[in-house]
């Protein structure tokens, strides 16, 4: 075991401790524990010590919506991809990441289970693989957006319970269009095994919503794409699913903030209206994150399709829609502090302890004693220096000292 120190502007992410220290204990065996958050007291002789004075030191980036990065995706169904995408984002802060899947083939998703597993038991130098977010197939064609509808199902026991055998302790959140026949059922199964049920790529209306609520939907996936807004029938006005997650307060949202999904001025009111606590940041990045503008892959290899990178997102061939995002966890705070005008606390904060909240990762998300010795360290235009997960340097722009 080795103890190290770090110094700098601590965000804890309550606060900012200025001039701080955060200590943790180093092992490989028993994992690494913070033992220390707060103002610099401790003898540097009994420490490693990692001097990051002026920088901000913030819990490691929580990424719980991402397909892929680097030219990888977790479709594509190998080790090389998971590892591949957990460097590159780990290289922009993530320190833990949820693998995203598609609608697809039951063969190519169980497929996915497998080469999780082995990527999780392998040595790794990027992002923290701490569990599968499954994005179908159980959708609504009429709010698809890019998933396939080659392969949208409707939610049976049958079916779902084959993918929660196979998945079984790898599944973190699975997201859902609870409209569908079955779809509350499945609520409540995920809700009784601790899995975050979601709402996502749905046209269910405010009296759905209420009931997908009760049945264990408590978040709603990529906020404002993919799901229903106000109709009117017969003259008659009805609320969908985006006035829905501002009705019901007690539901959480995410949002794709990388300044292209949702514009500044949205990126503002969702957070002034739900607040810190109830916002998580996601990147939704596909394989394209952290390549040049052009031509990629929506999708795993064998099964995705043509996509183009331009103005800081993918687009559909068409350029009528996006087909997916390319941002990475540092573009979404700075985004948040630079265009959406809020404090450096709550945007870490969504992009930290809520999402930690929000997928049951009980020991991160948070700097202080006990929790788990997960950190990015940046400047004041956000740009990343060093990245460590579990103790360990995933990422360091500089040689700070750190062996």
């Amino acid at each position: 075991m080795s103890l190290y120190k770090i110094k700098g502007n601590i965000i804890t992410p309550m606060r900012v401790i200025n001039n701080g220290e955060a200590c943790f204990e180093a092992d490989n065996k028993s994992g690494s524990r913070i033992i220390y958050v707060g103002v610099q007291k401790n003898d540097d002789s009994f420490y490693n010590v990692i001097d990051c004075s002026g920088k901000f030191v913030a819990p490691g980036f929580i990424d719980i919506h991402v397909h892929g990065g680097g030219g990888h995706d977790f479709m594509d169904g190998t080790v090389d991809a998971f590892l591949g995408a957990a460097r590159l984002h780990a290289s922009h802060g993530t320190a833990t990441l949820l693998p995203t899947t598609l609608t697809c083939p039951d063969e190519e998703l169980f497929e996915v289970f497998e080469v999780f597993e082995k990527a999780k038991n392998t040595e790794n130098d990027g992002s923290f693989l701490a569990g599968l977010h499954l994005e179908g197939p159980y959708f609504s064609k009429e709010q698809k957006g890019a998933q396939d509808e080659n392969y949208l199902k409707l939610p049976k026991k049958e079916h779902y319970t084959k993918i929660l055998e196979a998945g079984k302790n790898k599944i973190l959140r699975w997201s859902v269009a609870p409209e569908l026949v079955g779809a509350l059922e499945l609520g409540t199964e995920l809700k009784k095994l601790g899995i975050t049920a979601s709402i996502g790529h749905s046209d269910a209306l405010y009296e759905q919503a209420i009931e997908a609520y009760e049945s264990g939907y408590t978040l709603l996936t990529h906020f404002y794409s993919g799901m229903s807004t106000l109709v009117r029938k017969d003259g008659f006005r009805y609320p969908g699913l985006i006035e829905s997650g501002y009705m019901l307060e007690d539901f959480d949202v995410e949002v794709i903030a990388d300044g292209c999904h949702l514009p500044p001025s949205m990126l503002k009111y969702v957070y002034r209206t739900k607040g810190a606590g109830k916002v998580a940041l996601i990147t939704d990045a596909m394989r394209g994150a952290g390549q040049t503008e052009g031509e990629t892959i929506l999708g795993s290899l064998k099964n995705g399709f043509t996509v183009y990178i331009e103005d800081g997102v993918a687009k559909l061939a068409d350029r009528k829609a996006f087909g997916g995002s390319v941002a990475t966890t540092d573009r979404l705070v700075r985004n948040m502090v630079k265009l959406a005008s809020v404090d450096i606390c709550d945007a870490v904060r969504m992009m930290t302890m809520t999402p930690a909240k929000l997928v049951n990762l009980k020991t991160k998300g948070v700097l202080s004693a006990g929790f788990d010795a997960d950190f990015t360290i940046f400047d004041d235009n956000i740009n990343v220096e060093m990245t460590i997960s579990n103790g360990k340097v995933i990422f360091e722009r500089d040689n700070n000292g750190y062996n």
